[in-house]
This record gives structure tokens, sequence and C-alpha cells, in this order.
């Protein structure tokens, strides 16, 4: 069926590296995360304790936090504040997805949705979103408030896009990448700029930053859709194939379609229409995946964005944040968790 690009044990560990030097900090990010959702009402107390307990890299977090530390951020703990903010941004979408998708399983744990229903995760999922704002509010900064409100406009919008193309086996490849840049990069972009806005950088340093986390975004969300071809779910905690049985049409699936003859077109427009696929649907488009190396020319397109992410840091000064966060970048396409 072909070769399977191989996971590198190189880039867990520039991922780990950033949590070993921001370690302590990160402590922080989770004490202000709980008591940001605690509540008096017993249903949101459970549903945020069942989320908060199914992990997660708190990677959008380590970015925040990182970028103020490059950026020269030292003092106070706004960093801590608006990087825990940043996760809670995060946490909502994927409880706002979870229900959009019908998901079971997150991080190989049961999704709320699937536990207490989708009313209550919607909701609770706005809880988390208002919690967000007020850590905003608190932090005063008119700059950051406009960059992480807008950002979740860019989210909802990116979700809504992605319904709206649904069961289109002829996905304009543009189209996919301006909805991973809306659902997923521009978070990861908001990140890091608010790193710099911190830090009191001037333009051209958030304009980086910005970059950087944006390049590093799109390049994490075409490998995360290529790992749904091929990856394990016992490393990734999510179900192999969840995408292709949702309908979703993501770059691998694209490639196909533009490689394929009109029979193997066909064969695709009417498996994403289906109301729902089954595993001989899923075998039979693995082995068309597999035939026109649609893995490898996916983490082709995603190793473009890395080197971006990488060279967006070019005009910062050479130092250990730098090259700890350059490093970061290979963990997009070569992460093992």
């Amino acid at each position: 069926m072909g070769s399977v690009i191989p996971l590198k044990k190189s880039a867990s560990s520039a991922y780990l590296e950033l949590k070993n030097l921001l370690g302590n900090k990160l402590s922080k990010v989770e004490g202000v995360i709980e008591s940001k959702l605690k509540s008096d009402v017993n249903l949101i107390q459970k549903m945020s304790d069942h989320h908060l307990k199914s992990g997660g890299k708190r990677l959008r977090a380590l970015l925040t936090l990182g970028s103020a530390k490059l950026s020269g951020y030292n003092l106070g703990s706004r960093d801590i504040n608006l990087a825990s903010c940043v996760e809670l941004i995060h946490s909502a979408t994927l409880l706002h997805d979870d229900v959009i998708d019908e998901s079971s399983i997150r991080r190989g744990t049961k999704t709320t949705n699937s536990i207490w229903g989708n009313q209550s995760s919607i909701l609770v999922g706005d809880y988390l979103l208002s919690r967000c704002f007020e850590i905003m509010v608190e932090d005063g900064d008119l700059e950051i408030l406009k960059l992480l409100s807008s950002t979740s406009a860019k989210i909802a919008q990116g979700e809504v896009l992605q319904l709206q193309h649904k069961g289109e086996a002829d996905l304009l490849e543009d189209t996919y990448i301006n909805i991973i840049n809306l659902k997923t990069a521009s978070l990861f972009s908001a990140a890091t700029k608010t790193g710099a806005c911190i830090a009191g950088s001037n333009d051209k340093e958030k304009k980086a930053l910005e970059s950087y986390g944006k390049n590093l975004g799109l390049a994490f969300q075409i490998a995360d859709d290529a790992l749904d071809y091929f990856g394990k779910d016992k490393f990734f905690g999510k179900e192999i194939g969840k995408d292709f049985f949702e309908g979703k049409v993501t770059l691998p699936l694209i490639i196909v379609f533009q490689k394929g003859n009109d029979e193997e077109r066909s064969f695709l427009t009417d498996i994403v229409k289906k109301e729902k696929r089954n595993e001989d649907d899923f075998s039979e488009t693995l082995a068309l995946i597999y035939k026109y190396k649609a893995i490898e020319a996916s983490m082709k397109r995603a190793e473009y964005f890395v080197n971006v992410s990488y060279d967006s840091l070019g005009i910062f000064p050479d130092s250990e944040d730098k090259r700890i966060l350059q490093n970061l970048t290979s963990f997009s396409l070569n992460r093992s968790f």
C-alpha cells in the first residue's frame, strides 16, 4: 500500500524542551485555568473538570509564553494570564467542535457531549469563552483584546465555512487552506503575536511572530489531517479515519481528486456525499491515498509552511529561546503524541 512517513523522536523532544523551559509558568497557567473554571453550578464544574483531566499539549499556551520570553518579557504575570486565555479559547472551540462533529472520543477519553449531551457542551463552551473575556478585560490591553476577540470570530467563520463545503469532493486546495487558516492557524498566530504584544515589541517583531504562529498552525493542521489516515490512536488520542467518517474533505482527499482518473473522482464524489461511510469505503479510499502518495504530498505542503515559520524568527538575535522555538516547527510534522 506504500510507505508511511516515520515519526521522529527529535520533534517530540523539541516540544518537551519548550515545555521544560517554561514548566514553572505552565503550571501557573494550569492554576489560572482551574480557578477560572470554578463554578457554583455543579454541572459546569463536573464538565469543566472532565475536560481538563482529558489532558492536552497546552501548545498554544506554550507559544504565548515562549513568544513573550523571546521578546524580552520577564516581569509580572501577564504572560501567564493571557496564555490561560488562549487555552480557554482553544478548549471552548474543542467543546463546540465535538458537538458539530458528533465526536465520542477526544484524547482517548469520552467527550463531554457524549456524556452530558450537546446542549450542555455548547453552553459550557460559551462559559469558557466568557471567562476568557474576563481575563482580557482584567489585563486591559486593547490591542490584545481586539486581537483575541477577532480570532474567536475567525475560528467561528472557519467552522461555518467547513460546514458549508462539507461533502464537496472537488473542494479547491485554496479553500481548504482558507478553512484551516481560520479554524487553526488564526489561534496559533494570535498566541504568538500576543506574546510580542505583552513585551511591548515593535511592529516588525509582532509581524514576525504572527507569521511564525500562522505558518506553524497551517503545518500543524495539514499534518493532523494526514495523520487521520495513518496515525495510531493510542498515540494520538483520536479515532483513525475520524475525518473521513464525518465526511470532511481534507488535503489527502483533495490531492487524490486532483490526481485521480474520472472513475476514481466519481467514486470519491459518491463517498463523501453519502450520509454514512463504512470500513470498506475507508479501505478503498485509503488505497487511493497510497496509490497517489497523498500523505507524502500533504506532508510536502506542510513542510513549506514549516520552513516559512522557521524563517520568520530570523529577525531575532540568536538565543536559546529562538533556537527552541525554531526547533519546535518540526514538531508539527513529526510529533508522536
